[in-house]
């Protein structure tokens, strides 16, 4: 069992909390019980390290069933050690470290997918979590943080997907003007979610939410600027009816994303 919170190996772990730790290793942080278990039932190709308290691992034992079949070692280590390894407070009994791994923006598109979600300078890593994990509900296709966006592998974009980052392929770094070419040569439309767009309700009685569509997501502070409106097809905004102020990013983008695969599959 590991037990020294210190140890080389440990801090190793630890360091992958950091952007250039990541980038340098290729490597990326997960934690708790829920992502280590969607990472061994969809990606355990991807795990390098496995590491559990042994109070957790006899928790969930379902665990330990789904490391044993992928031929995974979980190793013991204390409470104290999980600690110092997580990212989190609180850790949950479980940390994985894990290889990277993003799609190009090319393979996506080669997918013929019907709907995408493309987020474009979205900064706040619960946000962006979030809507790969809306994303994977919908039935989306992929989702593509462009290179103004968060890091993907952050901890807590990570933990926010609670484990849907295993479930839908995700591109990262290409630039908007790419992207937005790509998604019309695949035979896109590129919608913006945005409040200067056109009611909700008017494109859903209009009817072309059922086309195959990439909603395209701004930063959370400032939205889309012109520039970036001007690469989309049209722009259309989430009504308010109650006296809120706005709309959380990720609640406005689940919506988005709902009403397509609604209308996709009606």
């Amino acid at each position: 069992m590991l037990d020294n919170p210190r140890s080389p190996r440990v801090r190793s772990v630890a360091k992958l909390a950091k952007r250039a730790d990541r980038n340098e290793t290729g490597l990326f942080l997960l934690e708790g019980p829920q992502a280590v278990s969607e990472a061994l039932t969809f990606r355990p190709d991807l795990v390098v390290e496995l590491f559990a308290t042994p109070t957790a691992l006899e928790r969930y034992t379902t665990i330990a069933g789904l490391a044993h079949e992928a031929d995974l070692e979980i190793e013991f280590v204390s409470e104290q050690v999980l600690e110092a390894m997580a990212d989190t407070v609180t850790p949950q009994g479980f940390i994985a470290v894990m290889h990277q791994f993003p799609m190009s923006v090319k393979q996506i598109f080669a997918n013929e997918p019907k709907l995408i979600a493309i987020l474009e300078e979205v900064r706040d890593p619960g946000n962006a979590g979030t809507i790969i994990r809306a994303a994977d509900a919908a039935g989306a296709d992929a989702v593509i943080l462009t290179g103004r966006s968060v890091d993907l592998y952050n901890p807590k974009v990570v933990r926010a997907t609670t484990g849907s980052i295993f479930h839908l392929p995700v591109a990262v770094g290409a630039t908007l003007q790419d992207v937005r070419d790509r998604a019309r040569a695949a035979g896109l439309q590129v919608i913006a979610a945005d409040i200067k767009g056109d009611d909700l309700l008017v494109a859903r009685e209009a009817g072309f939410l059922s086309a195959p569509t990439a909603w395209l997501f701004g930063n959370e502070a400032r939205g889309l600027t012109d520039d970036d409106l001007a690469l989309t097809d049209r722009a259309i905004s989430v009504p308010i009816y109650g006296q809120a102020e706005s709309l959380n990013l990720a609640t406005a983008a689940s919506v988005c994303l709902y009403e397509s695969a609604f209308a996709q599959r009606a």
